[in-house]
This record gives structure tokens, sequence and C-alpha cells, in this order.
């Protein structure tokens, strides 16, 4: 979406790289500026601030996220509005211990000085947005950012340009502009901003972009976080409650029209619950989003696929799958007027279809029939480790056995996706699935140097330094001797 004036919508026009690096240098000067004076309470009111005008624009929100891909409102209130309103709830409760230097006890062979934790602001951020979640995923890692100190320019995704241009809106009329900034533009607006000697890089999206973030930041040394993605495997045992399992792998699978980062990415159910767990699977479709797809295609609580491109992505997966011999049990049907997707179930899955391979970011689930757990497990660590991993199972020891024998970014037992709301947990991946963590203290951690800070008081430690004689000598030999 083009920017007609600046003025009116207060966001920066990016048709130049001067722009943007005059945007950047603004930024540079009032970071060394706020060294100091960026206090407890100035952040507090620049995130009451950020949660005012959050509010102020709820109605603007939901209607750009209609337009961008027809997400129902509910879901626009319940997966994009409140995780950055309850992030800065929490934050604002917590700031305060956050920013407190944290002692450090002595050990023996520095008695004597006294020792802190001091967290520090790490500069100007970037914060680069994906299409999927595009304001939680946007604003949620800046209340992070304020909250350490920091200054910020925000790249929110083009491919949502109605919730991006609120976004930008938001952040004008919230922020002085040399604190946070909007940059609005395509991935060639992207690799101008990453070739930037940004003090931090906050990148939410898929494992190859996040490697070409990571080759750019490492030009400047600029420290990342990188949320990202990959097949989170969903493990439904034998003694798993069939319902409930079912009720929480549609809603995880299915809302965001399965375009979710942590959602299930495919099912492995025991085989001798195979049968009742897949109807339960068809009749939560149905009980949720309508028993047709001519029922689904008309509810308002079913989201679409963002574009006309990731539609024939998925499209083509369920094609693919087809012709080598998968079975579709539920849904398969599309209509490309209207990037519409059926929740769609496919079973007889084998390791030669794309769907097998590639992290499927839309509404197909594949089912598998599993006998032995050990062997789910081999192939969980076979592949690359996933952001999130389901289990599903009555009997604690079955969850306990998964979590011990695989890695994953989190796990949840008995739900999926919720964990993202718990903002006192960490969330982030490991290795292709992430690298940091974002949320509360975490995302606090992420945008903070966490500076070493050692006074001496009256220690002996002068008793070592040269010039080295005998006496000097026998003093570090008894040292490496008592304390090595």
């Amino acid at each position: 979406m083009q920017i007609a004036s600046l003025a009116e919508v207060g966001v920066t026009n990016v048709s130049t790289s001067d722009t943007i690096d005059s945007t950047f240098a603004a930024l540079q000067r009032a970071q060394l500026a706020r060294r100091g004076s960026f206090t407890l309470e100035a952040r507090i009111a620049q995130l009451d601030q950020l949660r005012d005008s959050i509010k102020r624009h709820e109605s603007n929100i939901i209607a750009a996220c209609a337009a961008d891909f027809r997400k129902p409102a509910p879901e626009v209130k319940l997966t994009e509005l409140l995780p950055v309103l309850q992030e800065i709830r929490h934050t604002k409760k917590h700031l305060r211990k956050w920013m407190r230097p944290k002692r450090v006890a002595a050990s023996v062979g520095v008695l004597g000085t006294k020792s802190y934790v001091r967290p520090e602001p790490k500069g100007v951020c970037l914060i680069i947005a994906p299409w999927n979640y595009p304001l939680n995923l946007a604003l949620g890692p800046l209340v992070s950012a304020l909250a350490a100190g920091n200054g910020a320019i925000i790249k929110p995704s083009e491919m949502t340009p109605h919730t991006s241009k609120v976004i930008a809106n938001i952040v004008a009329e919230t922020f002085p502009p040399d604190l946070v900034s909007v940059i609005e533009g395509d991935a060639a607006v992207a690799q101008k901003l990453l070739a930037l000697p940004f003090d931090h890089i906050f990148f939410t999206g898929s494992p190859a972009v996040g490697k070409l973030v990571m080759e750019a930041a490492a030009k400047n040394l600029s420290s990342v976080t990188l949320e990202l993605g990959g097949k989170s495997p969903t493990i439904v045992g034998p003694d798993a409650n069939i319902k409930r399992a079912a009720r929480n792998i549609v809603w995880g699978k299915f809302a965001n029209n399965g375009q979710t980062c942590i959602a299930p990415d495919h099912v492995f159910v025991h085989v001798n619950i195979a049968d009742q767990f897949n109807e339960a699977l068809k009749t939560e479709i149905g009980r949720v989003y309508g028993k047709t797809p001519e029922a689904q295609k008309s509810t308002a609580d079913y989201c679409r696929i963002v574009n006309r491109r990731h539609f024939q992505r998925v499209s083509n997966l369920i094609d693919d799958a087809k012709s080598k011999g998968a079975r579709v049990f539920e849904g398969g049907v599309t209509d490309a007027e209207e990037n519409f997707i059926a929740p769609t179930l496919i079973s007889n899955v084998s390791s030669d279809m794309d769907i097998s391979r590639e992290e499927l970011f839309g509404p197909i689930l594949p089912v598998i029939e599993f006998d032995d757990i050990d062997l789910v497990i081999k192939k969980i660590n076979d592949n690359p480790k996933p952001l999130a991993l389901y289990i599903f199972d009555k009997k604690e020891s079955f969850a306990t056995d998964i979590i011990e024998r695989t890695s994953s970014g989190a796990v949840g037992v008995n739900l999926t996706v919720v964990h993202f709301l718990h903002p006192g947990l960490p969330f982030g991946g490991v290795n292709n699935s992430g690298i940091g963590a974002a949320h509360g203290e975490y995302g606090f951690r992420a945008f903070s140097h966490e500076k070493a800070l050692m006074e001496d008081k009256h220690s002996l430690m002068h008793l070592l330094f040269p010039p080295y004689t005998a006496w000097v000598r026998r003093l570090i030999e008894a040292a490496v001797r008592i304390l090595g």
C-alpha cells in the first residue's frame, strides 16, 4: 500500500535509502541523548500510551485484519489484541524488578569486591514483523524493546497492508519518531534496513528468511532474536481423551486458517484409537466451522489464506499429496476467488510427499497412525527441532517420556498453542525453529545488555600483581592450588 502523505499518517516513506538512513541516524542520536534519563517512570508512561492507543484503534485493527485476510473479529481480539495488552500489563507490574541491578555474591577469589549485573538498553533495535499475526508480532516485541529502554524501527509486512497502515498510525500518534518509527515496504526495504548497524534485530518469519537475517546481522555483529517455525508435531497417545484432543487440535490448527507458526503441523495418533479420533476431528470441524464447504465459506469464524500466492502454495500441497496416494477424508475444497481452502484432513501420508517435508502454514492436517512410540520419537529427532510439540494422553508418564527424549522450543500437554499467551514463559525455538526468546522478562532480557559491574572495597588482589617476586609467585601458586 502506497502512503500518499507522511503528515497524514505519520509514517516514513521509504522510497530512498537516504530516508532510511536519516531515520536510523535520528534514533541513534536520540538514544545516546536518552542514556540515563529513560527511567522506569518514563518507560511505563510510554507503555501506557501504547495501550491507550491500541484500545482507541480497536475497531480499526479489526477492520484492517478483516480487509487483509478476513480474520474474524473475536479471533483478532483473542490473538492480536489480548497478547499485546497482556504483555503491557505484565511488563508494567514487573519492570521495576527487572530493571534493578542484581547483586552477585563474591567468590573466594575476589573477596573484598562488590558485584552487580546491571541491565542496560542495547540501543536502536529493528523489529521485522510477519503477516500472519501482523499487529501482535509487531507490537509485542516493541513492548519488550521499550521496557528495556531502547528505540526501535518496526518494519511491518507488506502482505497485510491495511494492518500495516494501522500500526503506522498507532506508532505515529503514540511515540516521538526518534523513539519509535515505522518503515513500510517490501523485501528490498528489509534488505536496506538489515544493512544498517542495529544494536539488536528481532525477526519473526520462516527459517529460510531467518538465515538471511542472521547472515546480514553478522556483518554488523548485531545480536538477534529469531522467532521462526517448522513442523510442530502432535502425538495422540492410546489413553488420550479423544474429544478433548480433537477440540484442542482443531482450534490450534485451523484458527487463522492454519497460518500460525506453532499450529499443529501433523498428528501421530495411536492405531488403537485412530478411527475414533478421525471421526472426532471431523465432528469438531463441523461443529466449529460448518459441516459443508458452503457453510465453512459463509461462516464469519473462518479466516482466509493471506494472498493468491500462498493460496496456490497450499493448494499445490494438497494436489501433490493426492497424486502420490494420500486420502483426503475431510475438506480439500478450494476457491481461488476467495483464497478459501476448507479445513482439510489427510491420511495415507508418505515421506515423498511435499506435506511431509514443508512447513504447511495452512489448513491442512496430515494424520499418521502409529503403534510404536519409539519410531515416532525417532522420526521427530531425525528432523529439525520444532518450535512446539504437543502431546495428548491421560498418563503423565507417556508425556514425560516423550519430553525427555525430544527437543523443541516448547511443549503443550493436552493443549495446543495456549502457551503463547503465558507472559511468564519464554517463547522461542531451538536452532532451526529459532534463536533466543520473547515475552515477559525473557523479552526484556533479549533487548538488554547485561553489564557486569564490580567495585573494589577491600580486596587483596593487588598482592598478586607484578613484579612477580618469589613471594608473589608463592601466593599465585597457593591461589591456583586452593581455588583451582
